[in-house]
Parts: C-alpha cells; sequence; structure tokens
C-alpha cells in the first residue's frame, strides 16, 4: 500500500500500490495530485474513496437461516383463531367470550338463541335465550373431533350435561367456525335427531311438538362465514 499526504492541505491518504502514477484531485480540498510510486508518510487511517477509488465491496451477510416449521397441530390452531375472530365479530348471535391457550386449544362461546331448559316436569321445559358452550381441541385434533360441552343448562334431544353430540362423522378437514354454527342450530332445534337420543325426555318432546320447532327460526351462520 502506498501512504502519502495532499500536497496542499496534507490530508492524508492510503491506496493500493497500482494506483502509483495516477492522478486524482484531493476531496478535502480540490487540489491536483499524483499518486507517488512510494509511500511519502507513516501508517495513515484513511478512506480510500477519498482519492476517488473504489473501497472493495463487503462480503455479503451470511443469510439468517430459515425458521422451523411449525407443527401441523400448532399451524391450524392459528388459523383456526383468526377465522373464528372473522366470522364472529360482528354476530348478534354467537360470541366468543373466552380462549385459552397461546394459540388457543379451548374456546367459550355465547350463544343468544332461543332454545330450551329443561324443569321439574322433565316433558315440559322452559325457554331460555342465553347459553354457554365449551369447546376444546384436544391433542389428537385436528386428526380427531373436538369435546363440546354445555355450560349452562339445555333441554335438546342430543346434549346432556357432559357432551354435545356434534355428529357422528368428523374429517380433518372439517372447520371450527362451522362446529361452532352447528352447535348454535342445535340450539334453536334447527338440528335435532330424534332416533339415538342422549336426552330421551327431550327426544319425546321433540317428535310430539313439531310444530313448535324450530324454536329460533333465524339464520345462525354469519354472512361472514363463506
Amino acid at each position: 500500500m502506498i501512504e502519502f499526504n495532499c500536497p496542499n492541505c496534507r490530508k492524508r491518504f492510503k491506496v493500493p500500490d497500482e494506483l502509483a502514477g495516477r492522478s486524482a484531485k484531493c476531496k478535502a480540498c480540490g487540489s491536483p495530485m499524483t499518486v507517488p510510486a512510494e509511500s511519502s508518510v507513516g501508517v495513515a487511517a484513511v478512506v480510500l474513496e477519498t482519492v476517488g477509488v473504489p473501497t472493495p465491496a463487503a462480503p455479503a451477510p451470511t443469510p439468517a437461516a430459515p425458521p422451523a416449521r411449525l407443527p401441523m397441530r400448532t399451524r391450524r390452531l392459528l388459523a383456526d383463531a383468526q377465522h373464528v375472530a372473522e366470522a364472529f365479530r360482528h354476530s348478534p348471535l354467537i360470541r366468543v367470550i373466552e380462549t385459552e391457550g397461546n394459540p388457543p386449544d379451548v374456546y367459550r362461546i355465547e350463544y343468544q338463541i332461543q332454545s330450551l331448559e329443561p324443569t321439574g316436569d322433565p316433558e315440559r321445559p322452559s325457554p331460555r335465550d342465553q347459553h354457554q358452550v365449551e369447546i376444546r381441541l384436544t391433542a389428537d385434533y385436528p386428526r380427531m373431533s373436538p369435546q363440546c360441552k354445555m355450560l349452562t343448562p339445555v333441554y335438546h334431544p342430543n346434549i346432556d350435561p357432559t357432551h354435545v353430540c356434534v355428529g357422528d362423522h368428523w374429517a380433518a378437514g372439517e372447520r371450527l367456525v362451522d362446529l361452532i354454527v352447528r352447535v348454535g342450530e342445535m340450539l334453536a332445534y334447527q338440528a335435532y335427531n330424534i332416533k339415538s337420543p342422549l336426552d330421551a325426555h327431550a327426544a319425546m318432546w321433540a317428535d310430539l311438538n313439531p310444530d313448535q320447532l324450530p324454536t329460533d327460526p333465524r339464520t345462525i351462520r354469519p354472512a361472514e362465514i363463506e
């Protein structure tokens, strides 16, 4: 390396040997100068661009390792959480009141739907319009169906205090939002099965009172759900 000073302002420079004899302008004062054949000063810390000589390109940074791929269940839980929030954000009938887990694997859902609850007389239910359901996504979800149970009393052929029978068939591709809607349709008596009931009294009542069903004829599925 050749080290020298500007003959006018004494700015110190350091350039490669192959630039000996090259003419340049001092970028400190603008005076013309020629790179000498050998160093004329001691060690100098200078930037090569000062005399118009480009510095070597910095080595490219080592690319960061790609993030680890999330497990399938975690990806599904994240997608479910986003879809549920969007689907029921403006629904007057269905509301998410609480979740557990990050991402959520337990949902507590509130329904504002006209349905029935048991009384002291098993053949004479009374109206009820507010219901809460817990939906738990087990370690085997989505391969296995969610576990659903009522947190409030209800009178329905396919619901008992510990279990909501949402269907005998479940596919991993089914969506959580569709299951939440299905429970709402059950509460409204838009969906029920009296042939294999969990509550025999409710099944008999439904069979004898078809003119009173559904208890809530409104559309349960929000328009936001595609």
